[in-house]
């Protein structure tokens, strides 16, 4: 295990005063099997009102508001979270059991598209040839693959709303493009996939006591009996340096800030991830 303090700081900043906010905050983590919350704070300065509760998905939400002046808006939240390794399935299915009414019923919400993960027939097709004559657990690894070594890392090419086609098109973007387009394929398999959002350590076993620039990230989490979490970007399974923050069917589910205000002018933000491994 692992014992990670994150600290996630957004800042808006407004180019005329803002006379009130409404915004929801997607970002306490889960806690689940290999992964323990030991203690989350989110401090909203300044802020009026707030209140808790969990989402559709099992998702921790903060709603909170501002209701007065303001010419900018610090959110900030800070976590320690014991990580683990995902022990492996304890059942795997094969085709014909993830084909089964029950699952495709059960599933349902896994295994249709939004506008953001529907993949081009291009990305059909690959997934079909990547998957031929291979088990549903193997394909799916062999799936993120093939799509990862047609689509290069480079931010700023795409934006959060970017539907995958678009990604796929240009070649390019970031996780969670890569994790849009795992989705659409993995779905046009049979095989249920969900979007996950959290942060990642960049470094594996980083040294303890070293605080770092994290990263928000995104990977995937296919279901074949068992959910299985994996990193399409980085090629490997999600695991200690994974911290889970929300689960849903593609970034619209889980954005970790959402909001409207009242006021004239643009607004800029500037976000800042810091992890420090305590153990």
């Amino acid at each position: 295990m692992s014992r990670l303090r994150v600290v996630h700081t957004s800042t808006f900043r407004y180019a005329a005063p803002v006379q009130a906010s409404y915004n929801e905050a997607r970002m306490t983590p889960v806690s689940q099997a290999g992964q323990t919350v030991v203690s989350s704070h989110l401090e909203v300065r300044p802020h009026t009102w707030s209140h808790e509760y969990r989402d559709y998905w099992g998702t921790a939400v903060t709603v909170f508001e501002v209701l007065v002046p303001h010419e900018s808006m610090v959110i900030t939240a800070e976590h320690v979270v014991e990580t683990g390794d995902a022990a492996p399935p304890r059942t795997v299915l094969d085709w014909d059991g993830l084909a089964s009414a029950d699952v495709r019923d059960r599933m349902a919400e896994f295994l249709a598209d939004t506008p953001t993960t529907e993949p081009p027939q291009e990305v059909v097709a690959l997934a079909a040839a990547e998957a031929d004559g291979l088990a549903p657990a193997d394909a799916a690894v062999a799936v993120c693959g093939a799509l990862r070594d047609r689509v290069e890392y480079i931010p700023g090419v795409t934006a959060v709303h970017t539907p995958a086609a678009e990604a796929w098109q240009a070649k390019a973007g970031v996780c969670q493009d890569v994790a849009h387009l795992a989705l659409g394929a993995l779905r046009s398999l049979g095989i249920p996939a969900r979007y996950v959002s959290g942060y990642l350590h960049p470094t594996r076993g980083g040294e303890v006591g070293e605080t770092v620039t994290g990263e928000s990230h995104a990977w995937v989490e296919w279901w074949v009996g068992d959910w299985v979490a994996y990193d399409p970007t980085n090629r490997i399974p999600a695991g200690a340096h994974h911290v889970v923050l929300a689960r849903g069917r593609s970034y619209d589910d889980v954005a970790p800030l959402r909001g409207i205000y009242a006021g004239a002018g643009t607004q800029e933000l500037a976000v800042e991830v810091r992890i420090t491994r305590e153990s």
